[in-house]
């Protein structure tokens, strides 16, 4: 079972590896082949890093082998829009739907045949509802209505029952049901009073809930849906600030596993068994623990832990304690792990900075197969980059982590321009990866430095809260610092730095051109924030338990509202002087295109270079290819006219 049912995530679409609750984010990556002084290095076109496909596996609280086992479910977009595919050993594919418009995402095969759950919303809304796809290949809506969202939970062991969560009865609280599988009846199994659903035991009985009070501190709850009057058991119990959350249960339905600070910086793993009360260590390390969860049987634990942006993956076996080795994977990223139903092959994921996300399958103790080859044959690995994980001291001398991308052709003789990449939040990270965004602009010649201000994650709770209800002011002091990095290298271009971000990264470009107007030569402000007063008080219903720790974290807008309107771009933007592009989803749910309309206009007042790019079809981030071509190509021909200039 993995942590976190619904996601309650705020501005933390990131431009820097993947998303996802048990996917390992990062790859040490391949060695960085030189490139010889005689070997050119074309300029590849966005269309030819954007054909690079995109796999994931079905959900981990579902099935991603199939009944008889000859075949993986996945979600791709070799169409150009996510859909759900099934491999075979060989890698043929066969496709499964087809949605031209809206990206579908396969979520498991059900337990005795080949129908499948899967998950859409509509143009990016973030309303996702879930289907059944029959084996006819017909889909039916199980949470039908208009304003309903909805997210698959898993499945009770005796593969008789599925679970869903919806918000049909409140928008702010999701509810539990059990879904019969032969015929879709449904009974209300947990009324949710608002906490966040976190995890269910695979025998049914036991419900975790997370409870976010402060962005500091939070608790669990565990429901015994067998009691007769089934209530919210505290299980976390303290005093100050500590932070708890569901990993999910183990195999057994014996113990929640679950993630505490309280014993130091970083997450631990612990375990808490529901019939004792008693609580001991699981795993500990000098990073977070990313996640954990068992394998069906509970024979094996598969674990990760974010070491410096690097997520490092270890499958372990329980019965004799040693780790698992998958021989014939190539060095990098491991993530989305699944087992087969009797565990004696895994479906799993690799990449590195260079390589994008790959399936592979392998049988226990023999050589994994690649089913899948991401990377469009017509770009040359060689030409890619692998990043550094680098720092530099800020202001204050607070020491700031980040990704640094060198393109091959810099140097002290043939300095390039820079830009500083900010990634979404507040409290998310850049982590390593492949991303066909940032290869594209290094490719054309700009040095990326993907920055881990003060407040990101995976650097310790300290570090986590040192931008707390101070957003937009030290964080932003650090972005500008970052900048001030670059210009030191003697291989950038230090009349040519700029700043680039999404979601609350472009709250920060934004902002940086507006309160540090002399910090950066140009912005790209990708969705994000320029009216805080408006988005803390437009936020969507379903967020429920999460808004009062947001609003711990950066103010409530009811007696904040004099420092939101000091932070807000729109509020300043007369003193903006530097070109600015704007990209922004039309559909986007948390920071409205009205935010994205109201700068561009007060810029065209100024009478400042600002360029504009709205989707229609697109929400907070970008599913379709088209699009994400589009918006690179944009990025590109902004910089290269306004950083470079070059007509």
């Amino acid at each position: 079972m993995r942590a976190g049912l619904v996601s309650a995530g705020f501005l933390v679409l990131g431009l820097v590896g993947c998303d996802s609750a048990d996917v390992g984010q990062t790859a040490p990556g391949a060695p960085d082949v030189e490139i010889a002084a005689t070997e050119s290095i074309p300029a590849y076109s966005a269309e030819a890093f954007f054909q690079t496909t995109s796999f994931t596996l079905a959900d981990s609280a579902g099935f991603a082998f199939s009944a008889d086992g000859s075949k993986i479910l996945a979600p791709s977009d070799a169409s150009g829009v996510f859909n759900a595919i099934t491999l075979a050993a060989d890698g043929s594919v066969t496709p499964l739907t087809e949605s031209t418009t809206d990206a579908h995402f396969a979520e498991t095969f059900f337990p005795e045949d080949d129908r499948i759950l899967v998950t859409a919303d509509q143009g990016g809304n973030e309303l996702n509802h879930i289907y059944v796809r029959e084996l006819d290949g017909t889909l039916k809506d199980l949470t039908p209505g208009e304003e309903v969202k909805a997210q698959f939970a898993g499945w009770r062991e005796d593969h008789q029952v599925f679970y869903v969560s919806t918000n049909e009865r409140d928008p702010s609280s999701f509810d539990l049901y059990a879904y019969n599988v032969d015929d879709y009846a449904r009974e209300l199994i947990y009324e949710n009073p608002g906490f966040q659903l976190s995890g269910i035991s695979p025998d049914g009985r036991w419900v975790a809930l997370d409870k976010p009070l402060t962005s500091a501190n939070s608790d669990i709850y565990l429901v015994d849906l067998a009691a007769a009057a089934p209530e919210p058991m505290l299980i976390t119990e303290h005093e100050g600030n500590i932070a708890y959350g569901t990993y999910g249960f183990d195999a057994q339905s014996e113990k929640l596993i679950y993630a505490t600070n309280e014993h130091g910086e970083f997450n631990q793993a612990w375990t808490y068994t529901p019939e004792s009360g008693e609580k001991a260590p699981l795993i500990e390390a000098d990073w977070d623990v990313s996640f954990v969860f068992d394998s069906p049987s509970g024979r094996y634990r598969v674990h990760a832990i974010n070491a410096d942006a690097l997520t490092e993956l270890t499958i372990t076996d329980n019965e004799t304690g040693e780790a698992v080795s998958l021989p014939g994977v190539p060095e990098g990223e491991l993530g989305q792990i699944r087992f087969s139903r009797d565990e004696t092959r895994i479906a799993f994921g690799a990449n590195t900075d260079t390589s994008p996300f790959n399936l592979y399958l392998t049988t226990l103790g023999e050589p994994a197969t690649r089913l899948t080859n991401a990377l469009n044959p017509e770009i040359n690995e060689r030409h890619l980059v692998t990043a550094t994980i680098e720092r530099f001291e800020s202001f204050d001398d607070l020491v700031i982590p980040g990704v640094l991308y060198k393109p091959k052709q810099a140097s002290a003789e043939t300095p390039v321009p820079a830009i500083v990449l900010v990634h979404g939040g507040p409290g998310g990270q850049s982590t390593r990866g492949y991303s066909a965004l940032i290869q594209h602009l290094v490719n054309h010649g700009y040095a990326i430095y993907a920055a881990n201000n003060r407040g990101s994650s995976g650097y310790g709770k300290t570090f986590f809260h040192m931008d707390d209800r101070r957003h937009g002011e030290e964080d932003l002091k650090d972005i500008v610092a970052a900048g001030d990095y670059l210009r030191g290298l003697d291989w950038v271009d230090a009349e040519k730095v700029g700043v680039m971000g999404g979601s609350y990264g472009g709250f920060m470009t934004a902002a940086a051109l507006t309160f540090h107007p002399d910090a950066f030569e140009v912005g790209v402000n990708i969705f994000g924030v320029t009216n805080w007063v408006r988005t803390l008080e437009s936020i969507p219903p379903w967020w429920g338990a999460f808004r009062d720790a947001l609003y711990d974290e950066m103010g409530d807008p009811a007696t904040d509202g004099e420092r939101h309107r000091r932070i807000s771009p729109l509020f300043h933007a007369e003193n903006i002087t530097k070109p600015m592009l704007v990209v922004q989803g039309a559909n986007d749910p948390r920071v409205l295109q009205v935010e994205s309309d109201e700068l561009v206009a007060a810029l065209e007042k100024n009478g400042v270079p600002v360029e504009y790019v709205v989707f229609p079809d697109e929400g907070h981030g970008f599913l379709r290819r088209e699009n994400r071509i589009t918006a690179s190509n944009a990025y590109v021909a902004f910089l290269n006219k306004y950083l470079k200039g070059e007509e």
